[in-house]
């Protein structure tokens, strides 16, 4: 209740210097309102920022799409990406541990299971199924990157450490890797 009686009526204020002020209770009611409903709107409303820290321990996860708690913020970021939004930080986060997002670039920068080649008039033109990837440090050491598409489909590709680490993890992008080079012709030993 200070607070709304110093934005009606500053401290040391003089009703007599500054009549208008007591001519208007209406107008100060107004204020008052106002301000409180901002103030109850505020606690009321659900965050639209997404917590860096809660989407940095979900993308550590073994398969955050596994976790309830997980999907909407880890979906949040992967919309705010798409849009071309900043990932978010997470200054808790300690020495050695960090999430950084880059855009995908095929065939460079994508994993080769997810790689298209097509035939181009000026030569082969190449195009990664995922649109970019998060990449996950934990301890100063690569822990997991998780590839998202504008679609909303995401896969994750975890370190050996990650592996050891969690033990049990999501290992689709393990399955389709393995497939991918199932499917490649077997190249045989040349003699010398």
């Amino acid at each position: 209740m200070k607070l709304l009686q110093w934005i009606s009526r500053p401290e040391g204020h003089d009703d007599k210097k500054t009549p208008h002020l007591t001519q208007r209770p209406k107008l100060r009611h107004l204020h008052r309102s106002a301000l409180a409903a901002c103030v109850a709107l505020a606690g009321s409303s659900p965050a639209y920022a997404v917590d860096g820290c809660q989407v940095l321990l979900c993308l550590a996860a073994s398969s955050w799409k596994s976790i309830p708690q997980c999907v909407p913020p880890v979906r949040q970021v992967l919309r705010d990406l798409a849009r071309g939004k900043p990932f978010p930080t997470c200054t808790m986060a300690g020495a050695g541990n960090s999430a950084s997002h880059s855009w995908s670039s095929a065939p460079s920068f994508c994993p080769p299971q997810y790689t298209r080649v097509f035939a181009g008039p000026n030569g082969p033109t190449y195009i990664c199924d995922y649109t970019g990837a998060i990449s996950l440090t934990v301890q100063g050491a690569p822990y997991a990157r998780t590839w998202w598409s504008l679609d909303g489909d995401s896969v994750t590709e975890f370190s050996p450490a990650a592996k050891l680490q969690l033990r049990s993890w999501d290992k689709r992008f393990d399955e389709e890797l393995a497939a991918w080079l199932a499917m490649r012709p077997a190249i045989s030993p040349t003699a010398h």
